[in-house]
């Protein structure tokens, strides 16, 4: 159909088959058959052929008029393909869990801005598990959480290694300690850590319970950045990431002994699907953060 349109479009415009042909570069009685195909197609005459020239009927015209329309909403239609592959334009629905969006998010997303600023970047906090899910279900490109994916719809693509410390403020006497706490000094600490929703607060409570620790956990909160602020003002202790350490002024991270496992920083998506120009670019990027 859409061939047809345009065969039509250049015998209205030039009011002549033989020089719509030469245009079009096919033969005269190729066109005149494929403009026969197309009315017969719609059951209307839409060219007058009886005169010198050949001009459209009252019914060619009321078509071409919307045919032209879908043209140029074909040809945009192109363009903007094209915008979204060299990354003029698009959108990226992303994801982190909460540790990640205390240290990474701002450099990344700085940086993706900056290399492609006609990206519209969606950006959500979640629990992995409630990730996985919006993954599976396709309401969501990207995400960044830990490598082990409950989900057999999601694929996992290892990014660095997160190592997670005892954090604590200016005004906390472990502030400028060098070497490790022990983990039996650990239970006379004050903490706050995040709720056992986090995937983060089971991995340090696994731990400690491997070791017969039974911490004294003074206060429970499920934002970071409410952590984090505890933290810096007061005498408390938490459990966090060193990078948040490293990245928020005023906090100290102090090592434990022995020392929490390691955890690897995992890019999720949904396994096998179509992973957009932004996506990809997105892919690169994280891929090189360290």
């Amino acid at each position: 159909m859409l061939r047809h349109i345009r065969y039509l479009t250049a015998v209205a415009e030039h009011q002549n088959f033989t020089r719509a042909a030469e245009v079009l570069h096919i033969s005269q009685p190729t066109l005149s058959q494929q403009i026969k195909q197309l009315e017969k197609s719609l059951a209307v005459q839409l060219l007058d052929r009886s005169g010198r020239t050949v001009r459209l009927t009252d019914a060619g015209e009321t078509y071409l008029s919307y045919a032209r329309r879908a043209l140029r909403e074909l040809d945009a239609g192109t363009r903007a393909i094209h915008d979204v592959q060299d990354l003029s334009r698009g959108s990226l629905r992303l994801a982190m869990t909460p540790t990640f969006t205390a240290y990474i998010i701002g450099p990344l997303v700085e940086r993706f801005s900056t290399l492609y600023p006609g990206i519209f970047l969606s950006v959500q906090e979640m629990t992995q598990d409630r990730m996985e899910a919006a993954l599976a279900e396709d309401t969501l490109d990207l995400g960044i959480a830990f490598a082990k994916a409950r989900s057999s719809e999601v694929h996992t693509q290892a990014l660095f290694i997160e190592t997670l410390s005892l954090v604590v403020g200016s005004n906390h006497p472990s502030s400028g300690a060098q070497a490790p706490m022990d983990l039996q000094e650990l239970e006379q600490q004050r903490l706050v850590l995040l709720s056992s929703d986090f995937a983060t607060r089971r991995h340090i409570n696994l731990h400690f319970r491997d070791h017969g620790i039974a911490p004294h956990v003074a206060i429970e909160a499920d934002s970071v950045s409410a952590i984090v602020e505890i933290i810096r003002r007061g005498h408390l202790a938490t459990v966090l990431p060193e990078a948040i350490a490293r990245e928020q002024p005023g906090l100290h991270p102090v090592g434990l002994s022995p020392a929490i496992p390691h955890r690897t920083a995992a890019l999720l998506k949904r396994r096998d699907s179509y992973m957009s120009a932004a996506s990809q670019a997105f892919t690169e990027l994280v891929s090189t953060w360290s």
